[in-house]
């Protein structure tokens, strides 16, 4: 099948402006930045046929042709990710059998999160999009909820029936658990990976839909399909000893930068 990878990028983000160019530094102390990290993340994923950079910002285009990339450009009117995603399939023709929606923010992806996300979505003819989840040691549980202590909204979890349907998603930790893990403890929460794999007709028929309460009271894109019906296929994926961490603010570059040098990742 077919799969194209979308790296949909803004620079107007409401947490963090300027975010995909905003630099990071790895292991071997070179800085890059957001956008070029994450666009390196999916050219190690296996199986794919084309990725390209879909932005409605010239500075954002000029960066990402500078390392390489390829930009799809995109209306400044686009919602979210996924509706820049839909307008770049469009845009270069369609015909891609699965769009993989890499947001610019996951620059620590590893690329089997990915390779999984993709075979999950072959295997469930049923399903029209897909999505990673990773279940959380104690340590990323308790980062999700300091951040929700101290006001910041950070990570997404997810829960999802035991065909792994999604019940739904939230920027609260859920479900609720009343027991405190160590760090090094398995536990029952699981964090949302913000990748997601859709086939044509799923993501063509969502900038159709009107936004409903459940996606404004979240922010979350996802619940829009969830909203109007649609089921959303939760792949369960392994971390295989690397961490994981979004850059949602300002205040997780100093993580994620501490996590890329204990990984040894340049």
């Amino acid at each position: 099948m077919s799969v194209l990878i979308v790296i949909p990028a803004r620079y107007a983000s409401s947490r963090f402006p300027g975010k995909p160019l905003a630099e990071l530094t790895g292991a071997s102390g070179q800085a890059r930045t957001l956008i070029e990290r994450s666009w390196r993340a999916a050219m190690e994923v296996q199986g794919v046929d084309r990725v390209v950079v879909a932005t409605d910002d010239d500075r954002i285009r000029t960066v990402s042709e500078g390392f390489g990339a390829e930009v799809v450009m995109t209306s400044a009117d686009c919602a979210n990710g996924t509706e820049r995603c839909a307008e770049a399939h469009a845009a270069l023709g369609g015909g891609y059998e699965i769009v993989v929606n890499l947001q610019g923010d996951a620059p620590l992806t590893p690329p089997w999160f990915i390779e999984d996300l993709i075979s999950g979505l072959k295997d469930a003819t049923g399903m029209g999009l897909a999505t990673p989840v990773l279940r959380c040691d104690g340590s990323t549980l308790n980062s999700l909820l300091e951040d929700r202590r101290s006001g910041r909204v950070g990570g997404t979890t997810a829960v999802f029936s035991g065909d792994h349907s999604a019940l739904y998603f939230s920027k609260e930790v859920i479900p609720f658990c009343a027991e405190t893990y160590q760090d090094a403890d398995e536990t029952p929460v699981f964090h949302h990976v913000g990748v997601y794999a859709y086939r044509p007709d799923a993501l063509k028929a969502y900038p159709q839909w009107k936004v409903g309460p459940l996606e404004t009271l979240e922010g979350l894109e996802q619940l829009r399909f969830l909203e109007n019906g649609r089921k959303i296929l939760c792949v369960e994926v392994e971390a295989r000893g690397r961490e994981f961490w979004e850059l949602n603010n300002p205040q997780d570059m100093p993580k994620i930068e501490h996590m890329m040098r204990k990984m040894g990742l340049s």
